[in-house]
């Protein structure tokens, strides 16, 4: 591995983030400190060092709050604490000094939408309907007939409603019945959470990705959402198996009383110097329009991703040359963040069925699009999706419609560190997913010992990008694509590169935009610029190139 040497975090920087590169840990597969097979704090703590030395910016932990993990850490019990399987408050603040010792930021996961139904505010809240949290959740009475309110659905499928005997009334859940949904109707369940949030920034920590951004609030009114006709159908946020994607979930979600609440958490990370915000946008068919009303200005979150890239059909020329045109549109003052793989997602090597030269092309596009970029653990390997078995499957979203979806488990299963290592490296005892095989050969510890690998290739993309600032903070001149090439030009203090990527396997040819060029990033493979102006891309190549000053 590379060796750092501890610089501590750069002067305060509000803006930091545009731009930035986050690695995101999935905490449980990352690497376990005691021997229980579950990764924890401390081993993040341990392999800090490792995530430095990417050159990445920033780190995003997904939750590790106490939890009964019926959907590991997605339903929270305590917004205040560390579940004990990960480590405890002291552990938390030691992983953020060492971060912070060695220059990379440190961002929480936030699950503001739902809780656990172990959380003590839904205990209280479901005794009865005169309690002082008898409305911090979404309730209501049955219709006449007993059926649930409306026809709201779950992510995780059937009806969005479950019966309480207590209160003898439905409460809304989004995912899993264990996670009832918070009524942000409420304040004092907007101030309940603020507080939780100034909680962790008086622990130090530089921002928070917000889960399921656009699931704060639903409609007061409880009205049915609209069927959604099967032309308009896909399957990005929910699979095709899923009767999730019938309708178009109008009342369900992306309410405009969650502009209001964003105001008052920004005015929140306000108070304290450079912090910063990433919301998760769940909607299949209004992503962008969300991310761009969520973005714009100085009051909302400071940068959204939605799921186009993260879509099960490949990344081709001509659909990025869409999503920034629909971007431009509607959210030019806004901030995306783009990721190709998360814990949520097929990882994009198998998802997109790409090459090895592929990966390394895809991976220095991500570095020369404009927006913030989110990395998630493995990717830097070129880890495919582990196929795991069904009995050892953990994900309840896996197992309610195996087999035509094999749930999330195969992008969650557990990092490989070392080549001979019975457990790779990642823990003493038996990981709670098996270890993928494909991945072993993959381990940190061969692709350091070989200069050609993807880890490698992935160290020097986010290089690249640090080192010219149009590619950090920079406008671009529109996205435009050419058969199987696609290109723009991204200008920043003077600074221009023209970037250009044949995202196919046979060779290609474009015209160079006017002007003297020069060639860089010959350590990412960029193809020459020739005297006569046309540009020769190999299979799967980029062209890199500054703009010569007069």
């Amino acid at each position: 591995m590379a060796e750092i040497a501890p610089a501590g975090l750069p002067a305060k920087d509000w803006d930091w983030w545009r731009g930035a590169v986050i690695y995101q840990i999935y905490p449980r597969s990352f690497q376990d400190s005691n021997g229980d097979g579950i990764g924890d704090l401390l081993g993040i703590r341990q392999r800090l060092p490792y995530i430095a030395s990417l050159g990445v910016d920033a780190v995003w932990i997904s939750p590790f709050f106490t939890s009964p993990m019926k959907d590991f850490g997605y339903d929270v019990s305590d917004y205040c604490d560390v579940d004990p399987l990960f480590g405890s408050l002291a552990d938390f603040d030691a992983v953020v000094d060492e971060a912070h010792r060695l220059g990379v930021r440190v961002m929480i996961d936030l699950v503001l939408s739902h809780t656990s139904d172990q959380h003590p505010w839904f205990v209280e809240s479901r005794k009865d309907r005169e309690n002082p949290k008898a409305d911090w959740y979404v309730w209501s009475d049955p219709l006449p007939d007993g059926t649930p309110p409306n026809n709201w659905l779950s992510v995780f499928g059937g009806s969005g409603w479950h019966w309480d005997a207590r209160r003898e009334q439905y409460y809304l859940h989004n995912f899993l019945g264990s996670q009832p949904d918070l009524n942000f109707h409420n304040d004092a369940v907007q101030a309940a959470l603020l507080d939780a949030t100034r909680f962790w920034l008086e622990r130090k920590v530089d921002g928070f990705r917000l889960d399921t951004i656009n699931f704060y609030f639903a409609d007061k009114e409880l009205r049915s959402n609209p069927p959604l006709p099967p032309e308009r159908r896909n399957s990005n946020i929910a699979p095709s198996v899923n009767p999730y994607n019938h309708q178009e979930h109008i009342h369900s979600k992306n309410q405009p009383e969650n502009l209001d609440f964003l105001k008052r958490f920004r005015a929140v990370l306000d108070e304290y110097p450079a912090v910063t915000s990433l919301g998760e946008v769940g909607d299949a068919q209004f992503g962008l329009d969300i991310l761009g009303q969520y973005t714009s200005g100085d009051e909302h979150v400071h940068m959204c991703y939605a799921f186009e890239f993260l879509a099960a059909e490949r990344l081709t020329a001509a659909r990025i040359a869409e999503v920034f045109s629909k971007l431009d549109e509607v959210a030019r003052d806004g901030w995306a963040c783009w990721a190709f793989s998360n814990h949520d997602v097929t990882r994009h090597s198998t998802r997109w069925d790409l090459p090895p030269a592929a990966l390394r092309l895809y991976a220095t596009m991500m570095m020369c699009l404009r927006g913030s970029v989110c990395l998630y653990q493995g990717e830097e390997l070129g880890f495919p999706e582990a196929d795991v078995a069904f009995e050892d499957l953990q994900d309840p979203y896996g197992i309610e419609f195996w087999p035509e979806y094999k749930g999330r488990d195969g992008c969650r299963t557990p990092m490989t560190w070392d080549k001979s290592n019975l457990n790779a490296g990642v823990s003493e005892g038996k990981t709670w997913l098996p270890i993928a095989s494909a991945h072993l050969a993959l381990c940190v510890e061969r692709q350091e010992e070989d200069p050609t690998s993807l880890l490698h290739h992935y160290r020097k993309a986010i290089a690249f990008r640090h080192e010219h600032p149009a590619l950090i903070k920079g406008r671009d001149k529109g996205v435009r694509h050419e058969g199987d090439i696609v290109h723009f030009i991204r200008s920043f203090g003077g600074q221009q590169m023209f970037c250009a990527f044949n995202l196919s396997d046979t060779p290609s040819v474009l015209d160079m935009p006017a002007g003297k060029w020069l060639q860089t990033g010959a350590e990412l493979g960029s193809a020459n610029v020739s005297a006569d102006g046309k540009l020769h891309l190999g299979p799967w190549q980029p062209c890199l190139a500054l703009k010569a000053k007069a």
